[in-house]
């Protein structure tokens, strides 16, 4: 039974948790499950000090997407904005007063979690372009003036990201939001324009890297002109991907990673270590986990009679797809590496939490998925 024939009485929780799409479920607990694994593999078999904190991180991840997923969407719309300017706000505490790691101003520390405002703000920026294209008309976004303020909601963000610096992520939040106007209607000429304006200021953008980025830019060109020092990385990542074949080493038997040859091999590098032990087909096992995960996000938009939930999904969903495709693009040395990790698999607090959280708001699509909100935000089924 649809939640479209129970519109016009309250919807009991029970009647939600049955609108659950159980499916997607399984598949997102299958995939972290594969995490948990492998990062018990990578502390040669021990829990500690990786898996058990992801296991109890992954619990909290589970629960939030629950929540998330039997919320009333309109909740969601209604404080959209809220989430965003607290969110945004969190960024320039960064800005202000953040931990400093591995170069970067990034986190603020709250003593049991180091939360990163950044990755949290992939989520926020996506519900907030949801509500205000939400409010247009099909008229409305079609004139340029309108999206001045949908174009504020992202650059405002992307400039204090890329302050910290985190030009990855700052990148990502600029490829999502495009995500999102593609949904929304705006028409493909203005991404032309747009396409065209970053092209011509590549350039300028060169001389405002740091010497870093620019140092990882040129690694990627050349990876073997510095084998023992800038290009050590993605070399040692290529080794490893070659070395799994077809079947791989064998749970626990990768020697690039555990004698210490692969960095990162918890975080960034943690699916070149599982295609070593696990080889291609194991690799394989684990892109289609997400190819399904992505399938059910752009069916679940498709399948969204209101026009919030349907860019809601579009948008986290390719916030997911940039996560996988950036990520493993870069252990294969397809782009220059950046610091986004692997959704579901790699170790992480603020990441794995707003990874579960987005996936609990597309299944609040799907619960919500019968229901009318008009561009005011309230339900055409009540009248």
């Amino acid at each position: 039974m649809s939640l479209a024939s129970q519109t016009r009485g309250p919807v009991s929780l029970g009647q939600k948790l049955w609108q659950i799409n159980w499916g997607l479920v399984f598949v997102v607990a299958m995939a972290g499950g594969i995490g948990l694994a492998m990062l018990y593999s990578a502390a040669n078999g021990s829990f500690d000090p990786w898996a058990s904190r992801q296991a109890v991180r992954f619990a909290i991840g589970f629960a939030f997407m629950l929540i998330a997923a039997l919320i009333d969407i309109r909740l969601w719309l209604r404080y959209a904005y809220l989430i965003y300017f607290a969110t945004l706000a969190l960024l320039v505490a960064v800005e202000i007063s953040g931990t400093i790691g591995m170069g970067a101003q990034r986190w603020i520390d709250l003593k049991f979690i180091k939360l990163q405002p950044s990755e949290i703000m992939k989520v926020a920026m996506v519900l907030a372009l949801a509500r205000h294209f939400n409010g247009l008309s099909n008229e409305d976004i079609r004139r340029p003036l309108y999206l001045i303020v949908p174009l504020a909601l992202v650059l405002a963000p992307a400039v204090l990201v890329l302050k910290q610096p985190d030009l990855g992520t700052a990148v990502m939040l600029l490829m999502v939001a495009g995500a999102v106007f593609f949904a929304a209607g705006v028409m493909l000429w203005k991404f032309g324009v747009l396409l065209a304006l970053g092209v011509a200021a590549v350039p300028i953008g060169w001389n405002f890297l740091h010497e870093y980025q620019r140092l990882r830019v040129l690694t990627f060109l050349t990876p073997e002109n510095d084998p023992q020092g800038s290009g050590y990385h993605i070399l040692q990542s290529k080794i490893a991907l070659g070395s799994g074949g077809m079947f791989g080493k064998g749970f626990m038997e990768g020697t690039q990673s555990h004698l210490n040859f692969l960095p990162e091999k918890q975080t960034d590098f943690i699916f070149t270590m599982l295609a070593e032990e696990w080889g291609m087909v194991g690799g394989l096992v684990l892109l289609g986990l997400y190819v399904l995960i992505l399938a059910y996000g752009f069916a679940i938009a498709l399948r969204s009679r209101n026009h919030f939930g349907r860019i809601l999904a579009v948008g986290l969903t390719a916030n997911f797809f940039l996560y996988v495709f950036i990520n493993i693009a870069m252990v294969m040395g397809l782009i220059p590496v950046v610091g986004v990790p692997l959704p579901l698999i790699s170790y992480g607090g603020t990441a794995l939490l707003t990874v579960m959280l987005s996936l609990g708001l597309i299944m609040c699509v799907y619960v919500h998925r019968d229901r009318r909100i008009s561009r005011l935000g309230l339900s055409e089924d009540a009248g």
